[in-house]
């Protein structure tokens, strides 16, 4: 392919990942808006993000396996387009259950976007130049984290929320044109002749279930039908799906390769550290608007350390772990994030930017960074080059499956929380009806604040400390997770052994023979020894 045209094609791939992610990241900074005008409280707020990571995570797969059959540059245009047909009717979504739905749909065809955006990039460039074609993928991808959280703040605080889904049109049609201009069509796959339809129902019910049961628990209670029975059914379904994916012949989820080492302990790590991550990410938004009063754009402002961090250090972190060997910075990585998790701890509702929230963010994003590159990395190179697609899709589903699951959960811990502590402060203190709807109004929030003109100075303040209390509770949750994901990564992981190229021996007698991961190589050595590069993955895009 002419230099051009992979160019090119490397721009529609950072683009439509782009779109992507500047969406995910900027919706959070949006919806304390979002639940101000459309109402819905935390749930509405939970299902905001709920309903795009449901659809993403249990629809990735085959949205991989599409790609495998009908070719990345079709299944990559019909992702991308319908990514911004549906972002416009998000913009004019009249009520909060239109948007849910919307975004469910948002995620359907970003589950269509998020693999075949690689595919594209694998498909253009040769084997030898991939390295760095994926690399400034992820790079400039990754600015949408820092760009998303800004504009959706300004957006929100000059105009409205609906203009952060309104916003992604132009990018749309750009990404569209570079597609037809500069991406090849590929016959139709042969290695894939079907695919697993049942498999993508039973996934993305079988996950339904819980996440339903634990957002309306706080509202109905653990022993409503509404609750106990998706609670019930999800799981079995899930079990239903994992028997039918032994069995199937084209399975969207080949459990062979949980039997490799590295592979399986990644993946659980991919579970305990972005369940955590998550929470984390969500909570902090909401906390810094509902509860300390920030702006929109002020808390995209407050956030922006921590992806710049990100976008400063992955790469080098990759290298460093291709280099020397994951274990160590999967095992650490988590250990040092959790630790800035736990400086968040000390937050309150009049914080100090510069003295409580930027040393945590500064160390959490520190450890993160040792960790993201690494671990995607790991994960994939420890599958066939065959199966690099399909272990890609996997780790990315279990990603967004553990986001999705532990905000649902968190969400229900302090719920209880926050209504347990404003119960102890508010005792059996008479209230004023202005007070009561106040008060009432903050239990469908659970992170909130009320004026003390309002509810009174005592109610204002017992508001205020519930809030606190049950932030406290979610992070601290959060650093127990992305922690545990840490001492996965120290116990479980391997270092790879490495293969001595010809070129980098005396008459080449050595080649072919393994060497200690731990053991650096030659300045030179390729970056692509496994196949698949540290960039490859991203972070929370």
């Amino acid at each position: 392919m002419p230099d051009r045209r992979k160019r090119l094609a490397l721009v529609a791939a950072i683009m439509g990942s782009f779109v992507a992610g500047l969406d995910a990241t900027a919706v959070n900074v949006a919806l304390p808006a979002i639940r101000s005008d459309l109402g819905g409280g935390l749930a509405g707020q939970q299902w905001v993000s709920n309903a795009y990571l449901l659809a993403l995570g249990s629809l990735i797969l085959v949205g991989g396996s599409l790609g495998d059959v009908f070719g990345e540059r079709r299944v990559f245009s019909i992702g991308v387009a319908g990514f911004g047909v549906v972002s416009l009717l998000c913009a004019i979504a009249p009520t909060i259950e239109v948007l849910v739905a919307c975004r469910a749909l948002q995620g359907a065809f970003g589950a269509l976007l998020t693999p075949s955006a690689l595919a594209v990039i694998v498909a253009a460039f040769p084997r030898e130049e991939r390295a760095g074609a994926v690399g400034s993928w992820t790079a400039w991808a990754g600015i949408a984290t820092v760009v998303g959280p800004l504009a959706g703040g300004y957006l929100v605080d000059a105009v409205s929320w609906r203009l952060i889904f309104a916003v992604n049109i132009p990018f749309v049609l750009i990404t569209l044109g570079l597609v037809y201009l500069a991406v090849p069509a590929r016959a139709r796959g042969a290695g894939h002749t079907r695919v697993d339809w049942l498999g993508a129902a039973l996934t993305f019910l079988g996950l339904a279930g819980p996440v339903l049961a634990l957002i309306r628990q706080p509202v109905v209670g653990w022993s409503s039908a509404q609750v106990w029975g998706p609670g019930v059914a999800g799981p079995a379904l899930l079990a239903v799906f994992l028997a039918h994916e032994r069995r199937a012949p084209e399975p969207m989820l080949p459990l062979g390769l949980f039997r490799r080492r590295n592979f399986a302990v990644g993946n659980v790590q991919t579970f305990a550290m972005y369940g955590g991550l998550g929470v984390t990410f969500f909570l902090l938004v909401l906390f810094l608007q509902e509860v300390v009063g920030y702006r929109a754009l002020q808390a995209g402002l407050a956030l922006m350390p921590s992806t710049i961090v990100m976008f400063v250090l992955s790469k080098q972190m990759g290298r460093l772990a291709d280099r020397f060997g994951p274990r160590l910075f999967m095992g650490l990585g988590p250990l040092i994030a959790a630790a800035g998790l736990a400086l968040m701890l000390r937050l309150h509702a009049h914080l100090n930017y510069l003295a409580d929230l930027l040393p945590a963010l500064l160390i959490f994003s520190i450890g993160l960074a040792c960790t993201v590159a690494p671990l995607t990395a790991t994960v994939l190179s420890d599958a066939d080059e065959s199966n690099a697609g399909i272990a890609s899709g996997i780790n990315n589903a279990i990603a967004r499956v553990a986001g999705l699951l532990a905000i649902a959960a968190v969400g229900a811990v302090i719920s209880a929380q926050f209504t347990t502590t404003l119960n102890q402060h508010l005792g059996r203190r008479q209230l004023s009806s202005q007070a009561r709807a106040a008060v009432a109004q903050a239990r469908t929030q659970t992170l909130a604040r009320v004026a003390p003109s309002t509810a009174g100075p005592q109610v204002s303040l017992a508001v205020q400390s519930a809030s606190v209390q049950a932030f406290h509770v979610g992070i601290g949750i959060s650093a127990t997770l992305v922690a545990l994901g840490g001492l996965l990564g120290l116990a479980g992981i391997r270092n790879p052994q490495r293969v001595v190229r010809s070129e980098d021996c005396a008459g080449g007698q050595l080649a072919g023979q393994p060497i200690d991961a731990a053991q650096p190589p030659d300045d030179d050595a390729d970056p692509l020894a496994t196949g698949v590069t540290p960039e490859a993955a991203g972070w929370l895009t």
